[in-house]
Order: structure tokens, then C-alpha cells, then sequence
């Protein structure tokens, strides 16, 4: 029986990534082929220019398919941007046989995700957060308990129908098939949240290009999402105007020379930099720059610690927040954060990945690998070349588990 393939296709502002992975028995993934593509015709989530994206999306899919040697037919998706929202909801049924069944589960789930979407939103996820039996709330598994009534708590993520369909066809264009749609924050979570951190309480905020993407955990499962529209870009701009660079120099200095704590530079230290079309190389203080991250960064995590404020979940959050995403690499931010969230802070990246996995040890490609990870928990495993049709399950997946984090 032939292993099974899974895809990952992460669309950011800054990058495409493609990742093409076969499950091994154990149920970890090793990684057979990457594709990496500057982004092109996306800005914050959204498709801007379709031609451009289509292109870039297409010239990734193929690196990945040259790279594993494999033709890929479907795939997981990243999804992000200010158009996507999340509520929650409750949906009540009752008990028949007194012994709550799947087919109670089920239905109590139906009731639940059976809320009014206008015509222009598409459900993304409706994620289980807990059943209350009989008025006893905080029940994860509640099959095979006795009970009158059943109730389904869900967190409910919907995006805009164009964003998404935009995105769809710009995929299709590659003959790929779109097998589900992934909020960025959530697959993160599956590449650098430990269970205990789940199950303590934590917040896993995403910080790419044009968005920070924040999910809250709390006992195990989703309570909130959101997503916030500024990202790094928005500090590689300020570095652009404020020391007149252009803006592919500013972010290369950035990843290069950035601090996020001005106190930790000397402010003499200076580094050269050429600009383009200059004729000398000119000198750049480094403490300057760093002030001019502090500023941006203390913005975006002054703006989460008020959306983290908004959900009453602020004082449920001992493991505290692990960031992640491209822009998490700038030194000093961890400190940062802690500062103005008042919390603990640190960084996740992907560990225990096997195969071809140099890049990809980086919080940059967290959600990258974690559509992957979504991939086998949800069993999401599709017949991505010819040589892949008719195998069976790739093993057996623990039910109660995915149950408890995410519906199907």
C-alpha cells in the first residue's frame, strides 16, 4: 500500500510556499518537496491582481512538484486578511435513549453551525469548543453519558465569499483542487503549540507580511480568533521612508541588522548599506532603525493585548503567547511583547520534521507546515498522483481527539 501524500499551500503577502509530504506510519510527515515564490497579486490575504497571484501560485506549485517528483492534484490552503470574522454559537437538542450517541453529537453539532451567514460569507471552520449535559458544562467526549439534553458549543470562522473564491481560482488555475481552507493562526497552532500549552491557556499570534493573525486556546480548544490588519510590512515601510531606502532594501536590512529594543544598541554602532542607484555606500545607525521597529511592533502588540482584552480571556492565558510567522525572527521582540502584553512570550517554530526541512525550521514557515499537520489530524489525505490511487487510510486516527479540536 502506497504512503500518503499531503499538501500545503501557504499564500502570504511576502511568500508562497508549497510543501509536499508523505505520512509515514507513525503518523509524522517527511517532507519529499518545497516550493517558495515571492508573493506577487496578494496584499493582506487578499487577491489584488489575480494574473500576478495566479502566476506566482502557479510557478510554487511547480518548484514543489519538480522538487518531490510528484504531480500534485489537491491541496490544504492558507486563508487570512481583515475579511475574515469568527462568533459563537450554542445548538441544543434533545436525548431519546437517555445515552448520548455520535448521532446525538452530530446533531447537536448540525443545530450549532445552523446559524444565518449572509450570501456574501463562506463558513471556513466550525470548530468544537465543549458540550455542556444537562447543565454541566466544561465535557469534551460526552458519548456514553447519560443525559435528557445535549449542547454543542462551536466557534464559527467565516471569510468573504469573493476573497475566497478569488483564491480558489488562482489555485485551480494550476489544476490543483482547493480540499480545504485553513485559517493562518489555526494551522500554525498544529506546528508550534505543545498540548500543554493548550490545555494551560495560550495565545498563538501569527506576524506576516500584511496581518497578525491571533487564536486563543484555552483547555484544549479554540475560544476566539481574529485577525489584525498590520503585519510586517508595515515595519519594513517606516524603515524605508524613515532612512529612505527602497522598500526590498529596508526589509533585507530588517532581517539582517533589526532590534526590537533600541536599550540593547549602541547608539553609534552603524552599518553600510548602497542604496540603489547610488554611487557610494552610505551609513545607517542601527539604533535608529531599531527605534523606528519599537515604534511599529509596540503598535501591533498594544493592538493585541486589546483584542486579547476584548475576549475576557486575558486573565486565562498562564502559557501566554507564542509567536510566530516571518516577522517574529526580529531580535529583541520576544522581550517586546512581554513588555506591552504583560505576559510571557516565546518563540514557535516546527521541530521533529524529517525529509527536506533546512528553510523550514523557521517561524516563517510555521503555517506552511502546519497545514500539513492539519492534513493527517483531519485526514484530509487525497490521491495526489497516480501512483497514490485506491491506498487506504494512512492509520487510524484517534476520533476523541479530533472530535475535541475540530469538526470535520
Amino acid at each position: 500500500m502506497a504512503a500518503p501524500i499531503v499538501v500545503g499551500i501557504d499564500i502570504g503577502t511576502t511568500k508562497i510556499c508549497t510543501i509536499v509530504a508523505r505520512v509515514e506510519q507513525d503518523g509524522r510527515v517527511r517532507v519529499l518537496g518545497v516550493g517558495v515564490e515571492p508573493s506577487q497579486g496578494v496584499r493582506k490575504g487578499t487577491v489584488v491582481d489575480i494574473n500576478a497571484a495566479t502566476r506566482a501560485i502557479g510557478h510554487s506549485i511547480d518548484k514543489a512538484e519538480r522538487s518531490s517528483g510528484l504531480e500534485i492534484a489537491s491541496a490544504l490552503v492558507s486563508l487570512a486578511g481583515a475579511h475574515v470574522t469568527s462568533n459563537n454559537n450554542i445548538g441544543a437538542v434533545g436525548i431519546a435513549n437517555r445515552v448520548i450517541s455520535h448521532d446525538d453529537v452530530g446533531r447537536a453539532l448540525e443545530v450549532a453551525r445552523a446559524v444565518a451567514i449572509p450570501h456574501n460569507r463562506e463558513v471556513i471552520h466550525v470548530i468544537q469548543r465543549g458540550f455542556i449535559v444537562d447543565g454541566q458544562d466544561g465535557i469534551a467526549i460526552p458519548v456514553g453519558m447519560h443525559g435528557f439534553r445535549l449542547e454543542a458549543q462551536v466557534h464559527i470562522i467565516t471569510a468573504a465569499a469573493s476573497v475566497v473564491d478569488n483564491l480558489r481560482q488562482c489555485v485551480a488555475e494550476s489544476n490543483v483542487g482547493v480540499s480545504q481552507f485553513v485559517l493562518n493562526p489555526l494551522a500554525s497552532a498544529e506546528a508550534v503549540l505543545t498540548p500543554t500549552e493548550r490545555e494551560m491557556g495560550v495565545v498563538v499570534c501569527d506576524i506576516g507580511g500584511g496581518t497578525t493573525d491571533m487564536a486563543i486556546f484555552v483547555e484544549g480548544d479554540v475560544q476566539h480568533t481574529s485577525v489584525l490588519g498590520v503585519g510586517g510590512n508595515h515595519v519594513t515601510s517606516d524603515i524605508a521612508h524613515g532612512l529612505r531606502l527602497p522598500f526590498s532594501q529596508a526589509e533585507e536590512i530588517k532581517l539582517r541588522y533589526g532590534h526590537a529594543l533600541p536599550v540593547e544598541i549602541d547608539p553609534a554602532e552603524t552599518f553600510a548599506v548602497k542604496a540603489v542607484g547610488a554611487a557610494e555606500a552610505i551609513d545607517i545607525n542601527r539604533h535608529e532603525m531599531s527605534q523606528i521597529i519599537e515604534a511599529r511592533m509596540e503598535e501591533v502588540f498594544t493592538l493585541l493585548h486589546e483584542e486579547i482584552g476584548r475576549t475576557g480571556y486575558a486573565e486565562l492565558l498562564p502559557a501566554g503567547v507564542v509567536l510566530t510567522g516571518g516577522s517574529s525572527a526580529i531580535k529583541g521582540l520576544p522581550e517586546l511583547a512581554s513588555r506591552v502584553l504583560g505576559m510571557p512570550v516565546r518563540i514557535g517554530q516546527p521541530e521533529k520534521l524529517t525529509g527536506i526541512v533546512d528553510k523550514l525550521q523557521s517561524p516563517a514557515y510555521a503555517t506552511s507546515v502546519g497545514l500539513l499537520k492539519w492534513a493527517v489530524l483531519m485526514n484530509e489525505v487525497s490521491p495526489n498522483t497516480a501512483s497514490q490511487n485506491g491506498h487506504g487510510p494512512q492509520k487510524n486516527i484517534d476520533w476523541k481527539e479530533m472530535l475535541r479540536r475540530f469538526l470535520p
